[in-house]
């Protein structure tokens, strides 16, 4: 049987943070955080595949599939989680004068970050619900990340895979310049709009528990019959471990 190949950069969070710090604004490139949930759409969806081919960096978002991979496949992944990317980033490498694009999230988390970063420069486009089905939609905000290039960061927070789809978008159209993250709902923590696990519960990898105890009715589905389904996804599955690749700077 032929395995599906999926591989991660190997990042831990300081050693991204550090890279992402030193990349600059004079190429383009984009990051991908894949959990539990993200893996199983890779494995059933050819063309999520592909998106994830485009990526730059793979970066592994879930502390409780790096214990599965360790566990199962005997694989020693670091992990890069999303939201805690985002906060690094926000907190120790934004400057208030970068240009900083926001795709997703409402104006009043824009605002809030705006005030809690002193961010000056950063631009904000909220696509309308079911933008990706709208050509002229996708459009529009290809457009605005475009109009706003060179960025230091454009935050992808539309959620995936309509986040992964405008990532390939501006790789492909090449225009825009600077480093893209594909983030979903981080943008919700770092302006507090929702909770965190604590974190014991996130360094056990139980982080996924915590968020289903807070929102049942929209996660049950996700994590108590969707994501079991990853057991058996292992054994069709190739886990690979990239090397660090320090061309991938300015």
């Amino acid at each position: 049987m032929t395995k599906l190949r999926l591989g991660f950069d190997d990042y831990d969070m300081e050693e991204f943070t550090q890279l992402a710090a030193e990349f600059g604004s004079g190429k383009f490139s984009f990051v991908v955080t894949p959990n539990a949930d993200h893996i199983i759409r890779f494995h059933d969806e050819p063309g999520f595949r592909n998106l994830y081919s485009g990526a730059s960096f793979v970066l592994l978002d879930s502390r409780f599939m790096s214990y599965v991979f360790s566990f199962v496949k005997r694989v020693s992944a670091k992990v890069c989680a999303g939201s805690d990317l985002t906060v690094e980033l926000f907190t120790k490498v934004v400057q208030t004068d970068d240009v900083v694009v926001l795709i997703g999230g409402s104006d009043a988390q824009a605002q809030t970050l705006r005030e809690k970063f002193g961010l000056t420069r950063l631009c904000h486009y909220n696509p309308p619900m079911g933008f990706i089905k709208e050509p002229q939609e996708v459009q529009a905000c290809l457009q605005f990340v475009e109009s706003h290039s060179p960025f230091r960061f454009c935050f992808l927070a539309i959620g995936s895979p309509q986040q992964e789809v405008i990532a390939n978008h501006l790789k492909n159209r090449g225009v825009a310049l600077g480093m893209a993250l594909c983030i979903g709902a981080s943008v919700n923590f770092i302006t507090g709009e929702e909770r965190r696990a604590p974190r014991w519960m996130q360094r056990s990898g139980c982080e996924w528990l915590y968020r289903l105890i807070q929102d049942p009715r929209r996660l049950a589905k996700r994590y108590l019959i969707r994501g079991p389904r990853i057991f058996t996804l292992l054994r069709k599955l190739s886990i690979e471990i990239r090397p660090r690749d320090i061309s991938t700077l300015r």
